[in-house]
């Protein structure tokens, strides 16, 4: 009886421990090979051309349990927008928009994440800095999932994320109004475990 009793008290406190350690917030690279950003806008009234960001970098520290102490930054370089149309590709990387040669990269740090009731939806604010400007957005995520990597053995998250910008924020106000001021921003992204994402690094 006796041993009953310790062992199940040892199964106890090991369950509580593990409890304990999985509530902590965990800290996540993202994956580039698994993560876009698209963004789209209206040319004329008649079509909705769309441009995505071919290389990205970040970090995702994530608590399930309090979404408050979770944040996210993540770096684009210009020059990894890709149109799908050579002659808008180099217009992107000119003065005339993003002045890649002057303001080389776009980051979004995130200043506060916040629950969406009690589903898997959650509001994340935060600064995107492009072409040298600042300003707060807001992205509207959702919770794909949380798993364990199966080729890595190691936690990994998922999150989409959508957001809607005015562009002239940003002094990117060429060809105003004939193309669409507002630009939608559509955000996929998976993320594994930052040790387990050093050591997966040579393999991607």
């Amino acid at each position: 009886m006796n041993n009953q009793v310790l062992a199940f008290s040892f199964a106890l406190v090991s369950s509580l421990a593990a409890a304990t350690a999985s509530a902590k917030p965990v800290t996540y690279t993202i994956d580039p090979t698994h993560t876009q950003v698209d963004f789209r806008w209206n040319h004329l009234g008649l079509s909705n051309p769309a441009a995505s960001v071919d290389a990205l970098s970040g970090t995702l520290i994530w608590d399930g349990e309090d979404p408050s102490k979770s944040s996210v930054q993540v770096s684009m370089p210009v020059n990894s927008i890709r149109t799908r149309v050579p002659v808008l590709d180099a217009e992107f990387q000119s003065e005339k928009f993003f002045n890649a040669a002057q303001h080389p990269v776009i980051t979004f740090r995130s200043t506060r994440v916040e629950r969406v009731g009690t589903s898997g939806a959650f509001r994340i604010q935060g600064d995107l800095t492009a072409h040298g400007v600042t300003r707060p957005v807001v992205l509207d995520a959702t919770l794909n999932g949380e798993a364990q990597h199966p080729m890595f053995n190691a936690p990994a998250i998922g999150f989409d994320a959508t957001t809607t910008i005015k562009r002239s924020d940003y002094g990117l106000s060429v060809a105003l109004p004939m193309v669409s001021d507002e630009v939608e921003v559509r955000i996929t992204v998976e993320a594994l475990e930052a040790d387990a994402a050093k050591k997966a690094s040579p393999a991607r």
